[in-house]
């Protein structure tokens, strides 16, 4: 065995999940050489990791990176992602392929019915379990994020009150029905009398400003920072409160106190906080027993019911109180 490559296309969080798999397959076949394919747009997620001794990047040319990985001669290809288009990949490389089981029927069955046959199985086991035959065990130290030493992040560019102890708040998503309301986030913030730092992309910037605007101690650092950025703040913040989100598993990879507000998903579809050695050191946030949850698996542009109630629900004084106790 001299070369392996994984796939995984996408997004921040599945990516960042892969961390452990890379990581260990490096330090106990140090003699392979580990390739990882994935799109353009998550590059920054990968480029820093010592244990990749080569990326190839998807932009719009399937084809062309199919002839890249081709003149590789991979021995074998373990696929991370296991979906049509890493399908055609391994069929057109035709080498030995294992793939995770994505449990996507009991997904379903969950979703559709409120049938839940899931196993207590989190996905970063069941990413190891693609790579039977390895020999590969799970070390259990956690998930990686490596932060590029060339864009390390400087506290000095916050402002003065932002610098040292602060709450950092990831209030996006990629889908509505999987972020926290902007009322509620507003009483958490003045509850708990902590400075907090928003963090989200561009798209996020307006609901940061109307939070901002509500008390001096929050800063709308939403579509400001890159991604590596944003996740040294993460790295320097004493609490991280976060929806189902990717920059929950940054936070996870830093072994954070975590506050984590569940929707319309739920962690028995196995991505909630992966602390396997500091289970303490994450809380999951949800309302329980509520018959129309989960919706999806994925997440909604809005609320098929129209009552939100799987956010709208959550009590402030919860989360208040779950940050006052990681603050202690």
């Amino acid at each position: 065995m001299k070369k392996i490559l994984i796939i995984r296309f996408s997004s921040i969080g599945d990516i960042v999940l892969t961390s452990p798999v890379i990581r260990c397959i490096k330090k106990q076949l140090p003699q392979v050489e580990l390739h990882f394919a994935t799109k353009r747009a998550y590059c920054s997620l990968l480029d820093s990791n010592p244990y990749i001794d080569h990326i190839h990047l998807l932009d719009n040319n399937l084809k062309e990176l199919i002839s890249k990985l081709q003149d590789e001669q991979f021995d074998m290809i373990i696929d991370l992602h296991n979906n049509l288009r890493s399908h055609f990949i391994t069929f057109c490389l035709r080498k030995k392929t294992r793939r995770v089981n994505k449990l996507n029927f009991k997904k379903w069955l969950l979703v559709n019915t409120k049938i839940n046959i899931l196993p207590d199985v989190h996905i970063v086991d069941r990413y190891f379990n693609a790579t039977a035959g390895l020999g590969i065990k799970n070390d259990l130290e956690g998930l990686d994020f490596f932060i590029n030493k060339n864009i390390e992040f400087n506290n000095l560019s916050l402002p003065y009150t932002f610098k040292f102890n602060f709450v950092a708040w990831v209030i996006g998503g990629k889908h509505d029905t999987k972020i926290f309301p902007v009322d509620k986030i507003i009483s958490v913030c003045k509850i708990i009398n902590v400075p907090v730092i928003l963090l989200g992309d561009s798209s996020d910037k307006k609901r940061g400003d109307v939070i901002a605007e509500a008390g001096n101690s929050i800063y709308n650092a939403t579509g400001i920072y890159s991604l590596q950025e944003s996740a040294a703040i993460i790295k320097n913040a004493s609490v991280i409160i976060t929806n189902d989100s990717g920059l929950m598993h940054i936070a996870a990879a830093f072994q954070k106190n975590i506050i984590s507000l569940w929707g319309s998903t739920v962690k028995d579809f196995g991505m909630y906080p992966y602390l396997p050695q500091s289970a303490n050191k994450f809380k999951i946030i949800e309302v329980k027993n509520l018959k129309c949850r989960p919706c999806s698996k994925l997440g909604y542009s809005k609320c098929p019911k129209r009552h939100f109630k799987c956010m709208n629900d959550i009590r402030e004084n919860e989360i208040s109180e779950a940050v006052k106790k990681y603050l202690m």
